[in-house]
């Protein structure tokens, strides 16, 4: 019975109708849980969507945790206490706490915990376990993770040398270090807010050059992905 319900809670690979059902009703679950989010009015109808759509959320946690030894492929106790410290499970239980919150707005120090609504948000990266594409990127993530550090690695250094640059070169435009990583950090993703900019000959000049090789920088990471999602496209397609 539990090594069925794990087959069916499981995303489904297409050959398992009732899998696969179960996959499509919970994303529509998920994304009517997300839109009282988009609200800012508390009506009865999204608090009886938020009831009904946590109560899902709770038995899917529940389900997931008593079949956990089938995920992890050990019978033993210790798949039971892991899986609760997954990356998933911590979202999916930080997706469900704030709906258990009950606050009591005649507090004015509780109404600090209104915030944890804003918590609800993570409901979306439920839709992770569920969507096959999704798992196809994470899986090039997981491939790609050395080129990629490397990239972030060398894309937080430029930012900080550029920084460390403009701050000089630019003091006057420039009241912090955080300003000036601020802006190397724009210039880099080439956003170009316009509201730190530089005002010097010199200064401008840094900043033609640290926005061209932001561009080199910003595209190495889409290069890596993408080459990485064909070769795993063309491995599944070799496997059928």
């Amino acid at each position: 019975m539990r090594k069925r319900i794990f087959e069916i809670i499981e995303l489904s690979s297409g050959e398992d109708k009732l899998s696969s059902l179960y996959d499509y009703s919970m994303m529509v679950v998920i994304i009517a849980s997300l839109v009282p989010l988009a609200f800012k009015e508390d009506l009865l109808l999204f608090q009886i969507v938020d009831k009904i759509t946590v109560t899902i959320f709770i038995i899917d946690y529940i389900l997931r945790l008593i079949t956990a030894d089938y995920k992890y492929g050990k019978k033993s106790g210790s798949s039971f206490v892991r899986y609760p410290l997954s990356f998933i499970a911590i979202i999916d239980l930080i997706s469900i706490l704030p709906s258990l919150t009950i606050v009591n707005n005649g507090f004015k120090l509780l109404r600090i915990f209104r915030m944890i609504r804003a918590f609800r948000v993570f409901r979306v990266f439920k839709a992770l376990r569920y969507s096959k594409s999704v798992s196809v990127i994470v899986a090039v993530l997981k491939k790609a993770k050395e080129p990629l550090m490397a990239v972030g690695t060398l894309a937080v250094a430029y930012i900080l040398i550029s920084a460390l640059i403009i701050f000089n070169v630019e003091p006057d435009s420039f009241n912090t270090f955080f300003d000036a990583v601020y802006w190397a950090t724009v210039s880099l993703t080439t956003m170009g807010y316009g509201d730190i900019y530089p005002i010097t000959t010199f200064g401008r000049l840094v900043t033609m050059i640290s926005s061209v090789f932001g561009i080199a920088i910003v595209a190495l990471p889409a290069g890596i992905i993408t080459a990485g999602y064909m070769n795993e496209i063309n491995s599944d397609e070799k496997k059928r």
